[in-house]
């Protein structure tokens, strides 16, 4: 089992290698066989075939180790668990961005930082040389929306060296950083609820889906949630005080991290708080994330330009998104009938309304969740993450990270479980078909009628299906 993850994933570093954007001047296109496998469509299409099985792989590695935790005679599961991460993670650590070129711009972004050049003034495109050469073109000139967090640790790893492929392994560690503090933090989560906490720790740290998007896309989201992670459980079983002032930490990576501050500035609160309470905990609470949140950009020289820079990503159109693709289709269909709207005219608009509600959705929880329960504090990180995910104009397949850790320590009906294992899975195998193959339509279909074809093996044949249904049927309860 554990064999069979690691060759899962050297499978998907050497097929990442065909696949993935490398920069010109890296020394692996010195390979005249990889540059020749890189330069034809079938020699693309085998590296994409490669990933896939890679991943296929790891998928069923990873449901062997859920139905072996699934026993209630498993002998060390947390460490098994933790174990199997690390060995599926190794190979890994030195790939290029999988998936997605987000890591060559974290990496131009760390260089503008520690150059003196804010990356909320400027974008990668007044670099020249070897760091912008992987970065893709749409975000060239586009300034970043991260917080300060990201940008001082990609500076600090510039301060050592200028090469791209160094600062995106040194992104990678910032991002297994936030996996590490999501190992320590859903144990504890999972023992509020009363879940094995080494079945939600596998969810939560070694699926296919967080492997290959948290650690191989090396994406900002996972030290962000972990910082989420971390702040639920200091806040709750600590003080509010410094569960809002890591909440404000998280918020310094991505904005939406902050989001964990209310259901643990409620928690605070005694039982059936009233509306003068809340208000004057959460403003408090509020005062501190946002402390740390100015802090750090200040401290840091950045200051808080990231406000100005929110609206980045909003820029392209993602299927993923609700209001976009609702949206998106109702524009088809104005097309269709030769109506002569603008270009995006729903998706807009469908947008514009999607913000109000996530406002209102903040709004509704603050003043009506119930207060002063650990319990019911997780479930509303849950529900307020997920229902924020739900109305946002753009989201990338790895924003879902952002809800993993809580669902994973949630004690969930058996239908919503097999649906979580389900997503886990696919969600891991659908990952190479995102923006690195941007433009490769045959490749995207391919890989898309291989990914049907082994999850119709994994998830709808019957010894399939009764392993998911094993591993979703078990009372997820802790060992006493």
């Amino acid at each position: 089992m554990l064999t069979r993850g690691l060759a899962g994933s050297v499978l998907v570093l050497l097929g990442g290698v065909v696949v993935s954007t490398l920069p010109e001047s890296t020394l692996l296109l010195r390979n005249e066989q990889l540059v020749a496998l890189r330069g034809h469509e079938a020699g693309r299409m085998i590296g994409l075939a490669v990933v896939l099985v890679g991943l296929g792989m790891l998928a069923g590695a990873w449901l062997g180790l859920c139905r072996t935790l699934a026993r209630d005679d498993a002998p060390g599961g947390l460490e098994l668990v933790r174990q199997a991460t690390l060995l599926w993670s190794l190979p890994l650590l030195v790939a290029p961005p999988l998936f997605s070129r987000d890591g060559w711009s974290y990496a131009a972004q760390g260089m503008l930082t520690h150059i003196g050049i804010s990356p909320y003034d400027w974008g990668p495109g007044v670099l020249a040389g070897p760091i912008v050469e992987g970065v893709d073109p749409r975000w060239m000139d586009t300034l970043t929306p991260y917080g300060p967090v990201p940008l001082v640790a990609g500076s600090f790893a510039a301060s050592i060296t200028a090469d791209p492929w160094l600062l995106v392994i040194a992104h990678r560690a910032v991002a297994l950083v936030g996996l590490v503090l999501v190992a320590w933090a859903v144990p504890r989560l999972a023992a509020w609820t009363g879940v094995r906490p080494a079945l939600a720790s596998a969810l939560a740290l070694a699926s296919p889906f967080v492997i290959a998007n948290g650690v191989g896309g090396l994406h900002n989201d996972l030290l962000m949630v972990g910082l989420m992670a971390a702040a639920l459980v200091v806040g709750i079983e600590r003080s509010w005080l410094w569960g809002a002032a890591l909440g404000g930490l998280a918020a310094a990576v991505k904005l939406p991290g902050g989001l964990v501050c209310v259901p643990i500035l409620l928690a605070s609160l005694p039982a059936a708080a009233g509306v003068v309470d809340r208000g004057r905990r959460l403003a408090a609470g509020g005062a501190v994330a946002v402390a740390v949140l100015v802090g750090v950009g200040v401290a840091s020289g950045l200051g808080v330009g990231w406000i100005h820079a929110l609206g980045v990503p909003g820029v392209i159109y993602t299927p993923l998104s609700v209001p976009t693709f609702l949206g998106g289709t109702l524009d088809s269909v104005a097309s269709a009938m030769g109506l002569g709207l603008a270009p995006h005219t729903f998706a807009d608009a469908f947008r514009s309304v999607a913000s109000v509600l996530a406002l209102a959705l903040v709004g509704w929880f603050a003043l009506r969740w119930p207060t002063g329960s650990r319990t019911r504090a997780l479930q509303g990180t849950a529900l307020l993450v997920g229902g924020f995910l739900l109305t946002l104009p753009v989201v990338h397949l790895w924003y879902l990270l952002w809800v993993v850790p809580f669902l994973a320590a949630l004690r969930l009906p058996r239908a919503a479980a097999v649906v979580v294992v389900a997503v886990s899975v696919v969600g891991g195998m659908i990952a190479p078909l995102d923006s690195s193959l941007h433009g490769a339509w045959v490749l995207i279909i391919m890989g898309s009628m291989y990914v049907a074809l082994v999850a119709a093996v994994l998830l709808l044949s019957r010894r399939g299906r009764e392993r998911i249904l094993h591993i979703a049927e078990v009372e997820w309860l802790p060992v006493p």
